[in-house]
């Protein structure tokens, strides 16, 4: 069983294979790549994580979930813990959103214990701070309820994609999400800005970016790849959560890992 003081995390994949590292986007869990999971195990050591408050990860391992006070560089060394209790001194990263967030904040930082990279439907900046604490206040006063309102138009392409099994899945992990952890999580977004430092990434990155992503537009996807040196931009026809071309994002995280030299 995990050790209590880690993030909620499952392990699959051959035992010597590479390590992969997948992180989920915000309100949602580790079975957004649920789909990705039956070729990836095949040729890596997969760990999806749940982040603070969502999933089984519970928010008291956040070391300052009071108001304001988390920021990306928490969430980012509480997956470095994860990876350090597996013993891995270098793993590929793969993120959906904010979970993309938190592995260019670790390949900015971190550069000798990140292989490679891949942001899906992610941002430098996920919009102005204020818009991340209001939501957060809401979160705290209301919980996640008044989110399901809007959040299907936000990650989904189309209403069928949110009446899938996934799709609903994904709803329930939102209304589940505890609202300190799904707070603190918008505040880390707040003060997000990677910016002035995406030349410091100077490993293997693919940027994917969804057509059909209200939440994250295609710009933002572009200016991660102008950003970042040695990065391919692929864009598919999806919304914010990748889930519509499950296949064309298996291919393109294939092709750009196996383009670093990983899996056999």
């Amino acid at each position: 069983m995990p050790a209590p003081h880690l993030l909620h995390h499952h392990l699959v994949g051959p035992a010597d294979a590479p390590p992969l590292v997948l992180g989920p986007s915000l309100g949602t869990s580790k079975a957004v790549w649920e789909p990705q999971l039956p070729a990836l195990t095949r040729r890596f050591r997969v760990l999806r994580f749940d982040l603070p408050g969502h999933g089984r990860s519970g928010a008291g391992l956040l070391p300052r979930p009071e108001p304001g006070r988390t920021v990306m560089d928490d969430l980012a060394s509480l997956v470095m813990d994860l990876v350090d209790h597996h013993g891995w001194d270098t793993f590929h990263y793969a993120g959906i959103s904010l979970g993309g967030a938190i592995g260019a904040h670790l390949a900015a930082r971190q550069p000798s214990r990140v292989h490679s990279l891949a942001l899906v439907c992610s941002s430098a900046r996920f919009g102005p701070p204020e818009a991340w604490h209001a939501r957060a206040d809401l979160v705290r006063l209301k919980g996640t309820g008044p989110l399901l309102e809007t959040s299907p138009s936000r990650w989904f392409a189309t209403p069928d994609s949110a009446g899938t099994p996934l799709g609903r899945r994904l709803l329930g992990s939102l209304a589940d999400a505890d609202p300190v952890g799904y707070a603190a999580c918008c505040d880390a977004l707040a003060t997000y800005d990677l910016r002035p430092n995406l030349a410091r990434i100077t490993i293997p990155t693919l940027v994917v970016g969804g057509s059909r992503d209200a939440a994250t537009p295609v710009e933002h996807a572009q200016e991660l790849a102008q950003g970042i040196p040695h990065s391919a931009l692929e864009i598919i026809e999806c919304g914010h959560l990748a889930t519509e071309q499950p296949q064309a994002l298996q291919a393109a995280l294939t092709t750009h890992l196996i383009g670093t030299g990983a899996g056999p």
